[in-house]
């Protein structure tokens, strides 16, 4: 148990919190990068899509 002690009073606190949040960070940006690049063909002028429409 004195090891265990050890090892977590010299692993700094900044870098246990980096070590958590810079995966969900670049996650994160990741999604915001993608969201730029809006290729979709439902927004603006898209495609229609005749299940929508109602019945005649």
């Amino acid at each position: 148990m004195g090891e265990f002690q050890s090892i977590t009073t010299s692993f700094p606190v900044w870098k246990a919190f980096l070590w958590c949040f810079y995966p969900m960070t670049v996650l994160v940006v990741l999604e915001i990068l993608s969201r730029s690049f809006d290729d979709d063909d439902d927004q603006g002028g898209g495609m229609m899509i005749p299940a929508y429409q109602g019945a005649k």
